[in-house]
């Protein structure tokens, strides 16, 4: 299934968290918390501004971000996780 973001959302897939502790203990899934960094899969065209014109988004597919806990939409495409988000809830761009 093919997905295009319309204005200023991201479709993000999140990466996987951590499978064990520093010291060795393997994590259950139950215990997990889900990781807040993920791969922009897909961006939209951008933000219409007032006055008419469209400014681009920072991202781009491909870039690592992080993002917060509780922001987006989660959603199951071709049985893998991913969220949809503004731009705005985008914290940062991993390098």
């Amino acid at each position: 299934m093919k997905i295009k973001p319309l204005n200023d959302r991201i479709l993000v897939r999140r990466l996987e968290g951590e499978q064990k502790t520093a010291g060795g203990i393997i994590i259950p899934d139950t215990a997990k918390e889900k990781p807040q960094q993920g791969e922009v899969v897909a961006a939209g065209p951008g933000r219409m501004g007032d006055d008419g014109k469209r400014t681009a988004p920072e991202v781009k597919v491909g870039d690592r971000v992080l993002f917060s806990k509780y922001s987006g939409t989660e959603i199951k495409v071709d049985g893998v996780e991913h969220l949809f988000m503004k731009e705005d809830d985008i914290l940062g761009i991993l390098g």
